[in-house]
This record gives C-alpha cells, sequence and structure tokens, in this order.
C-alpha cells in the first residue's frame, strides 16, 4: 500500500486502530502472532551439532585422537577408550562453557537493544521495539531512533536523518500532509519515517505500517552492518600468549620424549606421554574461560544496573582514573520539585515535595490562595501550557511522563489548583518550538477561545531575559530598565545561592500564530522566576568518596548554575576545599592546550553545553586520565564516544548516546558508574587469577616429567594420569575463580595501568615459583616412594598423582589473591569450595574404586602416605605464602 499517498485519517482506518488509545496488549499480541516480531532476519546460527563437533577442531586434540587410534592399533584398548572419553568428557565442558557465553551474551544484546514508546491501551508505555507491531501509535523526540516504518500523523519541527537508508546525511524536515504522484523514493517520503533512521530535531507521532523485514530497512537487509564480536585487549594478548606457549610447551614436550627415549623408555610410551602432556601443558581452554569470565562478570553488572554494550570496557573501567558525571538525574533524584517562586520582587514559598499535587503557597510565612494573586497564577498556567510533559495518576500513585523540570512546573500548577487537561481545553497550542541545548529554552504558540494568540516561553532566566524588552511588574507591563533587568538578576543569583535551578517564565501576545520561531521568541514580556531543588541521592556521597579512595577523581558537569553546582558539589563532598568550579563561558574561551593546565584543579563545571564535554574529555585523556564520561542527549554522543569509558542513561539517554557508548546505567544512578567500577576491577582480576592457576599448574605437569627424564628415572606419571589432571583440575576450580567475588581492598586500590601487560605485578614469578615447586613436590613423593620398594612402580604413580592434583587444589586457593593465602577468607566462595570437594572425590574414585584401577593405572594408597602427601601437596603454595605474623596487613 502506497502510505504516503494517503491521508492521516485514511492510514489510521486501514489499519483499524483508535489513534487516542492504541492498540490493547491482547490485540497487539494477535498480531506479532500474525506478522512476526519486528526484527530483521538474521544468519543461521550455528547448530548445537556443529558447535559440539567444533570443540574437536583444536590441534592438540587432534594430535590426542590420532594418538587413540594409534593406541588401539597397538592393543592398548583400554587406554585408547579411556582417552577417547577423556577428550569427549572435555569437548562436552567447552560445549557448555561456549554456550553459556553465548547466551549471556545474547542476554546483554537483547538487554542493551532500543526501546520505543508506544501508546497502549491509552497510556504511553517504553517496550523493546522488536515488539513494535503494525497499527501501534509511536511517538519519538530529536535522539531516538525510529523502530519501525511509520505513516507520521503529527509532527513538531521534526527532522530524521535517513543516511542508513538513502547515504544522504543532511537531516530531512517531515510533515504530515498526503504525498500524491510518484514519489517512489525513500528520500521523497517526507510524510513517513523509516525503521533504523535517527530523529535529529524536533518530535512527532506516528502510526506503524511495517514491521521487521516488511519495512524499507528490511529489503535493504544485506547493507546493515552486523556487528561483529569484539575481542577485548586481554583476549587479544592471551591469543599471542597462546601460539608463544604451544611452541614452548611443544619444544619441552619433544625435549621430555626424547630424553626419555634416550634413557631407555619404549618410543610408543614416550609418544604417548608426549601426546598428553603437550596436551596437559597447552591452556587451550584458556580463551574460552576468559570469555565465560567476561559473560559472567556482564551478567552480574546487569543484576547492578550496569549494561556492558562493548566488552573492551569491561577491562577499561578497572583503569579509569575520572569520572566526569552529569548532575541531574545521575547524582541527584530527578525529581525536580518548585520551592520558590519570584515575580516582581514578591517572593512565594511552595511546599510538597516530587510529584504528588499536595503543597501550599506561603508568602513572607503566611499561607495564601494562588488564585487571588493574578500575576502568580499566570505565570503557573503559562508554566504547565509552555510545558509537554505531564503527570500520570494511577491509583493514587503519581508519575512524570516527560521531563523533570517540566514535571515541577506542571505539580506547581496543580497545587494553585490548575489542570493541564482542563487549561488544554482553554487555549488552543498551535505550534511548538521545541527545547535544544543550544537555545536553553522552549516555546509554544496559543490560541485562547476568543481567538487571541500568545508566545509562551520558558528557559534558563539570563536567556528569558535578554530575550525579553518588557516586564510584568505589580500587574503591569513595563519596560525592561537596567534597574528591573539588576532586581532580576538578583533574584536569579538568590535562589541559584539556595543550590535552587531556575527557570523563567515569559509570554507576548501576538497578531497571528504562523510566526517564525526567531520572532515568536524575541520582545518577550518577562513574568517572573520558578526555583527548583532536584536533590541529592543519598547513595551518592558514599560512592564519591569510596571513587576517592579508589584513586578515581569525581568531575560534576552540570548545564545549572555555578551556584547551584557548587552548592551540591559541596554537599556530595565531589568539590574539596581547593577545589575549583569552572563555567561555561571561561571554558569557551580556553584552547584544550590551556585547560590541560589547569584540568586537574577544576571538580565542577557549571554552566556548559555539550559540545564542551568534548573538549573536557581530551583535555583529562591529554594529560594522560582514563576517562569515564556520563551523557544522555543526541549532543552528548561525541563526548561518549571519544572518552575511554562512554557511559550513557539507560532511563533520560537516547539512543544515539547509547549507542555511542559502551556502557548504560539501567537507573542513570551515579552509585551504579562505583559498582560496575568494582566490578569491572573484579572481573579482571579474576581473569588474572585462572591464568595463574592455569599456567603454574602446567609448569607443574611439565617439571615434573622433565626433571623425572632428566634424573633417568621411570615415569611418574601415565599419559591417562597426565590428562585426568588436565581435565579435572583445570576445568571445574578454574571455571569456579570467575566467579570469585571481589576482594575487600578492590576499590582502595590504584587503578591499573592500561598498559601493563598481562604478567606484570609479579604474576610472571608467582607462576614460575609455585610451577617449579609443584613439580619438585610430586617428583620428590615419587622418589622416595619409589625408592622405598622399586617393586611397585604403579604405587608410586598413584602417590605422585595424587599429589599433582592436591598441590593444584590448594594452589587454586592462593591464586584467589595477589598477596598470600592468608589474606582471604576460604569458605566465601561456595563454587570454589564445591569444585575443589568434586575434583577431591573424583580423584578418590580412580584410586579406590576397583573398576576403574586398571584404567588409569592406580592402586590404593595407605594411610601412612597420605600424610606425607598432603605435606608434599602444601608445599608449593605455604613455603611462598608467607608467614601469618609477616604478611602484608590490609
Amino acid at each position: 500500500m502506497k502510505w504516503h499517498e494517503l491521508t492521516e485519517q485514511e492510514a489510521i482506518q486501514s489499519l483499524n486502530v483508535d489513534i487516542k488509545k492504541g492498540l490493547s496488549e491482547k490485540e497487539a499480541e494477535n498480531r506479532r502472532k500474525k506478522l512476526g516480531y519486528n526484527e530483521l532476519a538474521e544468519g543461521k546460527r550455528q547448530s548445537n551439532l556443529l558447535l559440539f563437533f567444533g570443540q574437536f577442531k583444536d590441534f592438540m586434540v587432534l594430535v590426542l585422537i590420532a594418538a587413540t587410534v594409534i593406541s588401539g592399533l597397538l592393543g592398548e584398548y583400554i587406554d585408547a577408550v579411556a582417552i577417547i572419553a577423556i577428550v569427549i568428557l572435555n569437548g562436552v565442558l567447552g560445549f557448555i562453557q561456549e554456550k553459556k557465553a553465548e547466551k549471556s551474551l545474547a542476554a546483554l544484546k537483547e538487554l542493551s537493544s532500543p526501546q520505543t514508546t508506544v501508546l497502549r491501551s491509552g497510556k504511553w508505555v517504553k517496550i523493546p521495539s522488536r515488539e513494535i507491531v503494525v497499527g501501534d501509535c509511536i511517538k519519538f523526540k530529536s535522539g531516538d531512533r525510529i523502530g519501525a516504518d511509520v505513516r507520521l500523523i503529527q509532527v513538531s519541527s521534526l527532522e530524521v536523518e535517513e543516511s542508513a537508508l538513502t547515504g544522504e546525511s543532511v537531516p530531512v524536515g517531515k510533515h504530515t500532509r498526503p504525498l500524491k504522484g510518484n514519489q517512489g523514493s525513500v528520500g521523497d517520503m517526507q510524510n513517513m519515517a523509516f525503521m533504523g533512521t535517527l530523529v535529529t530535531r524536533g518530535s512527532g507521532v506516528g502510526v506503524v505500517v511495517a514491521t521487521g523485514m516488511k519495512t524499507a530497512m528490511g529489503q535493504i537487509a544485506d547493507l546493515l552492518q552486523t556487528q561483529e564480536q569484539q575481542l577485548t585487549p586481554m583476549q587479544r594478548k592471551l591469543e599471542e600468549l597462546g601460539k608463544v606457549l604451544i611452541v614452548v610447551a611443544l619444544l619441552l614436550t619433544v625435549l621430555v620424549a626424547g630424553i626419555g627415549v634416550m634413557q631407555g623408555h619404549a618410543v610408543y610410551e614416550m609418544f604417548l606421554a608426549g601426546v598428553s602432556l603437550a596436551v596437559a601443558a597447552i591452556p587451550e581452554g584458556l580463551p574460552a574461560i576468559v570469555t565465560v569470565a567476561l559473560a559472567l562478570g556482564v551478567q552480574r553488572m546487569i543484576k547492578k544496573n550496569s549494561i556492558v554494550r562493548k566488552l573492551p570496557a569491561v577491562e577499561t573501567l578497572g583503569c579509569a582514573t575520572v569520572i566526569c558525571s552529569d548532575k541531574t538525574g545521575t547524582m541527584t533524584q530527578n525529581q525536580m520539585t518548585v520551592t520558590d517562586i519570584w515575580i516582581s520582587n514578591k517572593s512565594w514559598k511552595v511546599t510538597g515535595a516530587g510529584y504528588q499535587p499536595a503543597g501550599e503557597f506561603f508568602e513572607n510565612g503566611k499561607k495564601i490562595d494562588p488564585a487571588a494573586h493574578k500575576p502568580l497564577k499566570q505565570m503557573l498556567m503559562f508554566g504547565m501550557l509552555a510545558s509537554t510533559s505531564d503527570i500520570i495518576e494511577t491509583n493514587g500513585e503519581y508519575s512524570l511522563d516527560g521531563d523533570p523540570t517540566e514535571g515541577a512546573l506542571i505539580v506547581a500548577g496543580m497545587k494553585a489548583g490548575l489542570a493541564k487537561s482542563k487549561l488544554l481545553k482553554q487555549f488552543h497550542i498551535m505550534r511548538e518550538f521545541p527545547f535544544d541545548s543550544d537555545r536553553k529554552m522552549m516555546s509554544v504558540i496559543v490560541q485562547d477561545k476568543d481567538g487571541k494568540c500568545f508566545a509562551v516561553a520558558k528557559g534558563a532566566p539570563d536567556v528569558i531575559l535578554e530575550r525579553s524588552t518588557h516586564v510584568l511588574w505589580h500587574d503591569r507591563k513595563e519596560r525592561l530598565t537596567e534597574q528591573r533587568k539588576n532586581d532580576i538578576q538578583k533574584a536569579i543569583f538568590h535562589q541559584a545561592n539556595e543550590a535552587l535551578r531556575t527557570i523563567a517564565v515569559a509570554y507576548k501576545p501576538l497578531h497571528t500564530g504562523s510566526l517564525p520561531q526567531a520572532e515568536a521568541e524575541s520582545s518577550l514580556i518577562f513574568i517572573g522566576i520558578q526555583g527548583m531543588i532536584d536533590p541529592p541521592r543519598p547513595e551518592v556521597k558514599q560512592a564519591v568518596k569510596e571513587c576517592g579512595e579508589a584513586g578515581i577523581k569525581t568531575v560534576m558537569i552540570t548545564g545549572d548554575h555555578v551556584i547551584t553546582a557548587q552548592a551540591i558539589a559541596k554537599e556530595l563532598e565531589i568539590l574539596p576545599p581547593n577545589g575549583k568550579v569552572m563555567d561555561g563561558s571561561s571554558l569557551s574561551k580556553l584552547t584544550i592546550e590551556e585547560l590541560e593546565e589547569v584540568v586537574d584543579d577544576i571538580y565542577v563545571f557549571a554552566r556548559v553545553s555539550p559540545e564542551h564535554k568534548l573538549k573536557i574529555v581530551k583535555a583529562l585523556q591529554n594529560k594522560g586520565h582514563i576517562v569515564a564520561m556520563t551523557g544522555d542527549g543526541v549532543n552528548d554522543a561525541p563526548a561518549i564516544k571519544a572518552a575511554d569509558i562512554g557511559i550513557s542513561m539507560g532511563m533520560s539517554g537516547t539512543d544515539v548516546a547509547k549507542e555511542a557508548s559502551s556502557l548504560i546505567l539501567v537507573d542513570d544512578n551515579f552509585a551504579t558508574i562505583k559498582a560496575a567500577i568494582q566490578e569491572g576491577r573484579n572481573i579482571y582480576d579474576n581473569i588474572r587469577k585462572f591464568i595463574r592457576y592455569l599456567l603454574a599448574s602446567n609448569v607443574g605437569e611439565i617439571l615434573v616429567m622433565l626433571f623425572a627424564m632428566i634424573l633417568a628415572l621411570p615415569l611418574p606419571l601415565v599419559p591417562i594420569q597426565i590428562l585426568w589432571v588436565n581435565l579435572v583440575t583445570d576445568g571445574l576450580p578454574a571455571m569456579a575463580l570467575g566467579l570469585d567475588p571481589a576482594e575487600e581492598d578492590v576499590l582502595k586500590r590504584k587503578p591499573r595501568d592500561p598498559k601493563e601487560g598481562i604478567f606484570s605485578r609479579g604474576l610472571g614469578w608467582k607462576i614460575l615459583s609455585r610451577g617449579f615447586l609443584i613439580g619438585l613436590s610430586t617428583l620428590l613423593v615419587f622418589y622416595f616412594i619409589y625408592e622405598r620398594n622399586t617393586e611397585q612402580l604403579a604405587y608410586a604413580q598413584t602417590a605422585a598423582f595424587a599429589t599433582l592434583v592436591l598441590s593444584q587444589l590448594i594452589l587454586v586457593f592462593d591464586s584467589r589473591t595477589e598477596r598470600t593465602i592468608f589474606d582471604r577468607n576460604p569458605f566465601n566462595n561456595i563454587y570454589l569450595l564445591l569444585a575443589v570437594f568434586s575434583s577431591i572425590i573424583l580423584m578418590l574414585v580412580v584410586i579406590y574404586y576397583e573398576p576403574l584401577q586398571p584404567i588409569f593405572h592406580t592402586t590404593p594408597i595407605m594411610a601412612r602416605d597420605w600424610l606425607f602427601i598432603f605435606v608434599m601437596s602444601a608445599l608449593p603454595t605455604f613455603l611462598l605464602a608467607g608467614s601469618i605474623l609477616t604478611r602484608k596487613k590490609r
């Protein structure tokens, strides 16, 4: 159907929808069942079967399978069956890990997907864009991404950037008039808006005419860029490390096998031992475990109201040195409440808080009726008319649909007995000039019942004052003299000094309602100022303090008055005694180089525009800082993208800001940034923990065999035992380390240097020293027990096997901290305890369960030897752990 040729009414009738109520949930569900979800078809995902078989593509696994075949051909059937069983079990574990990571990342993708405001059963609600159906009424504003193809039915200065479809980056002005003729191309359909395009200005309402693959975007879906899976810097480093480790491990295993053959061991025996050792020594599961750790960490962050859109941000979070945060909504509650009103040198106090319209008006401590004061009532009425937001009542509870500042103005009017719904019956809003951050104001043209037209404006008092030529003074229109300007500026200063946000209201009579914006917003009559407060969130003060202890400086950025910003910053203890505040005008005069010289001393940037944010980010980065920057608007996107960690607001943020960001705050709360940094540091710590554990264990396995060959001893471990150790001790405990809770001091350390290597801070020494001692301890147990009775080689090998397993299971507790094993409570990771307990049970089963003894070449160990085994197993960890008395204090 050619929707662009229909009138709004024809389109609405064709879609069988009530434009005032929208669709009901039941009707939307029925349409969704019929037409499917509003999503573009994706390429076929790899089936579970292919994913499972993909676990066996690894070079070392293929070598192991070849060794299994050779074992079978040589008649070693028990070994062959046991090895293939371990290979399959290893594949199953790898498959489970990969599926878990895939599910976590899919859930993450769904959470960070765009949302759309839809009219359902008479109420505007936000839903995921994929749930939109044909016939839905949707609304959008500057910064939103259109969720489906729509026929526009209401627009206000609407401009849409359609480069995703047309390649033309210049925004297209939109209207609602039907287009007759041959407007066949997307670029010509100015009464339509299309899926995936971006609202750059104004606002609009439309009715959905196509979803999913039926949209214009769906028809050229192959032109869409598919989001590639990103590797984090650490994953890239580990890939490079893996290649080096493969070469080193292969050389060492060839050396072990070669020496063994020279010492008189059978070629087949040493070949199988060499292959098993290579498989055990190469941590082929390391990248998978890192992916799982990142995915699990990301899931934990979701529970703490932060959605990671780009995995590298998880690592970068631990390096952050500065957080540049918006004040409104992030540090404050975003429930603005008008408390002070000033008109012609008269002041009124307003009681009540939040969006509950219960409150009273006082003048000089005496309660008054606002309806009896004409200028007061007029300003409250104009404040409501110039607000596109609304207060919604549901079962006695009041909530805001729209902007918090406008919410405060509407509630102030409601406290005076005014109702927006009644006002809109008395006044017809002819045109709206939406707020934008450059003008710092918005206005509407209204017409009353007598046909008289007015322009009503609200915005920053200094901007409204600049555009005014007259003032309403004691209910009379007067010329705006310098004296009157001084009076108004004193009132602005007084309210701002009390940490109030100030909004001025002005108006002017018009001869016609079709004036251009510039003319409608000039030569205004200034009425007065409404002062409102957005109280700080109670949890932010503690979060700022903890960030300070973590070596992270908090910088407040706001469009509010300098004095207001300063008062809030002091209350939240962001501004230290020697800290400086800079306003937008001063910032504009500085070059980035000049700003660099002073930026470390500035804690508050006030009266700034979003464009200033990019300048602040660049100056901080040039000074060597890793910057986290918050934002919610279209103009914030460049700064968010330029920052090391771009953070957007989940509730108030535009789709553009969210797409530019690497982290989304679901609750728009500063304390969530602190929690995300804590979790980010912990994820990085956990990855280092199992790198340390896996590599130290693998070094120990290689060295015990190498030492034995050099000393011309029999094999201390048979191949099947090496593979078993690799499967059990490298699997479950290593995974459990990825779930380790954060250390108590994680937010008391300085931020990590982003350039530090994987083996920094002594990790390389810990891996080599612990690995050497594990190898030595295992060999000593084997040597002493073998020397006691050389006829019982299997018994000595079983003892060595038990020592190797236990030493690695003790090492896993030492790997939980960068200090010593004594510094952490071993019982606060239940998953690790279960993993270690399971590994010990499995070890005892292969030692004492008779049917498995011939497979694993084990024999029961006598009670007297267990003490010796346990002491030697504990030695690698406790010998280097340091005394409880001398260990580093927290």
